[in-house]
């Protein structure tokens, strides 16, 4: 296991080349130019029209050939760990970053630790009560859970609430370290829909793969000798059977940044999400390209870890 976590651990620098020159591209595909953005604002704020294209150009350093921008951007990473500054308001990007991390992270957690409360016992408990009432009715919550968008929910929870009883969940951002119950009451709503949006396909997946460990023949060993359900459920069945169900959860872990998109700008949170929109309509190359290269290397450690996670669940999985 050692020898295999080394080996993934290697391959990490090869693999982020690779991302930072598809992500390099690929925001440069966006539709607009930030030359033409930045022409029209500085010409309806300041009323200024002898900016030339060449001198905003020259001034982002957008003159001199695709490659020789990709080797800039990648050498001030390389050696000054920054990922430049951005085109609107001439910030450093890391900085933005690390202020925006802590609201998603915030949110992912607590929408991770929702869809695992929620969605692991009612599989479990699904799959031991097979084809009951009880079964039947948290299949058909499932199927609603995958069927209904989280921005719909969102929006529900936005627009009724602050109809029907003039309630609307904090706008402002309550900062953890000042008041920690107040930071709580505003990331869980926003938590809870993009918990949910993931609870159906991980309860589905915890079902399905219970009825199959439990038609196995050393389960049914495990009840002739008299055991008790709990244990046979716990001890025996759950540790196999939580393996793909892992996988799941592994791949749902890069869908928060995604998710949290729609969710943040609902719920007027400052994080990456957010962030990102504002790049991307902005033209923000640097910005855009730092946060997806952020995310990347994030999602490259989540693999890692879910794919250790499987040899400490079944110690009869060996990496070669």
């Amino acid at each position: 296991m050692g020898a295999y976590a080394l080996r993934r651990i290697l391959w990490i620098p090869v693999t982020v080349i690779l991302i930072t020159m598809i992500v390099f591209l690929m925001v440069r595909f966006i539709p607009g130019n930030v030359i033409d953005l930045l022409m029209t604002q500085l010409q309806t704020t300041t009323g200024q029209a002898a900016i030339t294209r060449a001198q905003i150009a020259h001034s982002l350093g957008l003159d001199v050939p695709i490659y020789v921008q990709y080797g800039r951007w990648v050498g001030n990473i390389i050696v000054h760990g920054s990922f430049g500054n951005s085109f609107i308001g001439n910030q450093a990007v890391l900085p933005e970053i690390e202020a925006a991390l802590p609201v998603t992270a915030e949110l992912g957690i607590l929408a991770i630790i929702i869809s695992i409360i929620i969605s692991i016992p009612i599989g479990v408990y699904s799959a031991i009560r097979q084809d009951t009432i009880q079964d039947y009715l948290w299949r058909g919550l499932s199927v609603v859970l995958i069927s209904v968008p989280a921005f719909w929910i969102g929006t529900m929870i936005m627009i009724y609430p602050a109809i029907w009883w003039g309630w609307s969940p904090p706008m402002q951002l309550i900062p953890f370290a000042k008041d920690p119950i107040g930071n709580l009451g505003m990331f869980i709503l926003p938590a809870f829909v993009l918990g949910t949006s993931m609870t159906g396909g991980t309860m589905r997946m915890t079902r399905t793969m219970m009825l199959e460990v439990l038609r196995q023949d050393y389960i049914r060993t495990a009840w002739s000798k008299g055991l008790k359900e709990r244990v046979v459920v716990t001890r025996h069945a759950m540790r196999n059977a939580l393996i793909p169900v892992i996988t799941i959860i592994g791949m749902q872990i890069p869908m928060i940044v995604g998710g949290s998109v729609i969710i943040e700008q609902i719920f007027s949170l400052p994080g990456l999400g957010r962030l990102m929109l504002a790049a991307i309509n902005e033209r923000d190359y640097p910005t855009v390209s730092g946060i997806n290269v952020f995310v990347a290397v994030f999602v490259i450690i989540i693999n890692i870890l879910v794919d250790i996670a499987y040899g400490w669940l079944d110690p009869r999985i060996h990496y070669q």
